[in-house]
C-alpha cells in the first residue's frame, strides 16, 4: 500500500516537473526540469520494482539515471557551444584570438 502512495506521489511530481519544462522560461529551467523528471523516473523503476518483487528493477534504474546525467552534461553542452564536439580549449582561443 505505501509503495503505491509513493509511486502515486512521484507521478504528481513528474507531471509538475513537465509543467515546468513546458512553461520555462528559459531553456536552463527546461533542462533541470527534465532532470528532474529523468531521476523521478529513476524512482518510480525503482519503487515499481519493490512494488512487483522484482530487484533486478534497479539495474534498470540505474542504468536510466546514468542515460539521464549523461544526457543533461551533453544538453548543457550544446546549449552552450552549439556544438558537441567543441571543449573549454575552443573556447580559450576564442578568446585569445580577440585579444
Amino acid at each position: 500500500m505505501i509503495y503505491a502512495a509513493v509511486t502515486l506521489a512521484l507521478l504528481v511530481a513528474m507531471a509538475m516537473a513537465l509543467g515546468r519544462a513546458w512553461i520555462g522560461p528559459t531553456i536552463y529551467d527546461r533542462i533541470l526540469a527534465l532532470n528532474s523528471f529523468g531521476t523521478e523516473t529513476v524512482l518510480v523503476i525503482a519503487v515499481i520494482g519493490f512494488l512487483f518483487g522484482r530487484p533486478e528493477f534497479l539495474d534498470i534504474a540505474i542504468l536510466y539515471a546514468l542515460v539521464n546525467f549523461i544526457g543533461t552534461i551533453a544538453a548543457l553542452k550544446f546549449f552552450k557551444f552549439g556544438d558537441l564536439g567543441r571543449g573549454l580549449e575552443y573556447e580559450e582561443d576564442d578568446e585569445e584570438g580577440a585579444a
